[in-house]
């Protein structure tokens, strides 16, 4: 792995939404619950507290940030649904996975809110129609951006840092 911080490449923002990539991007996305509990399971609080990489989040605030995120994204989902191209208010995941809890609550809480949020989140994906991800939010610092864009882009978030757990299980033979 050539940079560690981007273990299955870089953030794509493809714009070019097919039937078939919505159903195989909705599809990562309803996968990643498992996955991330998979990749998490059985390690220690050491482990947990153990960056992915020198100067990275420890698992635990990747587990914690991965549910922070696609909250967001799930909310920015329903207001570009209900709203005409609303702008969104963008959040400092920095400083998010500073807090306390981030830092040092137990994992399962976030597990499963991962869990119950995919469940809704991907209902929805399923029940719109193409021309829904056509549907446009304002991020301040984006621009306009399209539901078919932030749906790939969450389709690689969270195997992204699902990624950065696993290749630190595989670097340290945990």
């Amino acid at each position: 792995m050539e940079d560690p911080r981007f273990p299955i490449g870089p953030c794509p923002r493809d714009t070019d939404l097919t039937p078939e990539k919505r159903r195989d991007w909705t599809q990562k996305i309803a996968a990643t619950p498992q996955q991330m509990r998979a990749a998490a399971a059985g390690l220690s609080a050491e482990q947990l507290d153990t960056p992915y990489r020198e100067g990275g989040w420890t698992v635990r605030q990747l587990v914690h940030h991965v549910p922070d995120s696609h909250l967001n994204a799930y909310t920015r989902f329903r207001l570009a649904l209900t709203e005409n191209e609303p702008t969104i208010k963008p959040y400092d995941q920095e400083a998010w996975a500073e807090l306390p809890d981030s830092r040092t609550a137990p994992i399962e809480p976030s597990l499963a809110l991962l869990e119950a949020l995919h469940q809704r989140w991907v209902a929805l994906l399923e029940s719109l129609q193409d021309d829904h991800f056509n549907r446009r939010f304002r991020h301040p610092e984006l621009g306009l951006v399209t539901l078919g864009e932030v749906l790939g882009m969450y389709a690689w978030h969270g195997p992204h840092h699902v990624a950065h757990i696993t290749e630190l299980r595989n670097r340290n033979n945990w």
